[in-house]
């Protein structure tokens, strides 16, 4: 099993911004897409966003114009920048490798209104 290990997450007030980290432990990384997830109490959990190898984006709906996903593959990590933050994006954000059902142990998103 891979090791993937987020991190940036916070308390925030409505319309600030956070940058969320994901390490992955693989030597193939590279070659990998990667997507951020996030799990809001009581709901399902949700895609946000994802790239691929050549960096290729999608993104949800709700984070269109908000949220960047990008990537670093020397440093094995992708990353999620998020402006103008809203109470609804609060919930843990996990990083994963698409195909796979392995997840990180998350970090805590907060946007307080």
């Amino acid at each position: 099993q891979v090791q993937l290990v987020e991190s940036g997450g916070g308390l925030v007030q409505a319309g600030g911004s956070l940058r969320l980290s994901c390490v992955a432990s693989t030597s193939i990384f590279s070659f990998l897409t990667m997507g951020w997830y996030r799990q809001a109490p009581g709901k399902q959990r949700e895609l946000v966003a994802r790239i691929t190898t050549s960096s290729s984006t999608y993104y949800a709906d709700s984070v269109k114009g908000r949220f960047t996903i990008s990537r670093d593959n020397p440093r094995n990590t992708v990353y999620l920048q998020m402006n103008s933050l809203k109470p609804e994006d609060t919930a843990v954000y996990y990083c994963k490798i698409d195909r796979d059902d392995y997840w990180g142990q998350g970090t805590q998103v907060t946007v307080s209104s």
